[in-house]
């Protein structure tokens, strides 16, 4: 096994089983401070291939990761991690900070955004998905101390409904204020799809002619990885006539 494999192996399984680590619990600051915690910002980013979105089995139990941006609707436990994974890495191999607004999963494709909602108060936050778990029976999501913070259900394991924002979501806008049950579509948005390409350079040159060519349309361009097809797109406009007029 060559030393990028074995890196790479070593990693998700630190990640995945989660082993061993300093006893587990909250952080030192206040709780009226987390609640101050602003909410992940949702953003397009290609799904890896590989790596943290392999299949993987843990405590005897594979799982096998979405491959696909594809939607997830989910009502289960919450559970949340803090000190004792605190600065250890993630499953993308990002830090785990116990303070911003991220989440575990066992087979959301990574990295992901969700809606996390918990239905006794009605909170709802945004999170990065950037690792996996949890493996215990019966929970869905393992949050970070302190989105469990803004969503209340830091005394313990609590219910929640989970929500992964799709690609075409975030684009569109659709994840400001809207439960998972109930998404709020707000007002209707168009695109321009301007070329797309099996190779990821080839819509990289096209978004570089544009911006060189028309500079006046290069704060709406997008590259919108949608495999096998790399879309270059333009907007969002919420006129339709004039969407296209452009």
């Amino acid at each position: 096994m060559g030393l990028p494999v074995l890196l790479s192996t070593l990693l998700l399984a630190a990640c995945a089983s989660r082993a061993p680590a300093p006893a587990d619990g909250p952080g030192e600051r206040g709780l009226d401070a987390l609640r101050q915690t602003p909410d992940a910002v949702p953003r397009v980013e290609p799904l890896r291939v590989g790596g943290p979105n392999k299949p993987y089995e843990v405590r005897g139990q594979r799982h096998v990761p979405m491959t696909a941006d594809a939607p997830l609707v989910e009502r289960g436990l919450a559970s949340w991690y803090g000190r004792g994974f605190h600065g250890r890495p993630t499953s993308t191999g990002e830090t785990f900070d116990m303070y911003a607004m991220t989440a575990a999963h066992k087979t959301m494709p990574l990295p992901s955004y969700a809606r996390v909602r918990n239905p006794a108060n009605g909170a709802q936050v945004i999170v990065r998905v950037n690792d996996r778990g949890p493996f215990h029976p019966g929970r869905i999501i393992d949050l970070s101390y302190a989105a469990a913070v803004r969503l209340g259900v830091h005394h313990g394991v609590a219910p929640v409904e989970v929500e992964r924002l799709t690609h075409a979501m975030i684009l569109a806008g659709q994840y400001a204020a809207a439960p998972a049950k109930a998404p709020d579509a707000g007002p209707a948005q168009f695109w321009l799809q301007l070329g797309a390409f099996r190779e990821r350079d080839g819509a990289d040159q096209l978004q570089r002619l544009i911006q060189r060519e028309a500079g006046w349309l290069a704060a709406q361009l997008t590259v919108l990885d949608q495999t096998p097809w790399f879309r270059v797109r333009a907007g969002p406009w919420t006129d339709r006539a004039v969407a296209e007029s452009v």
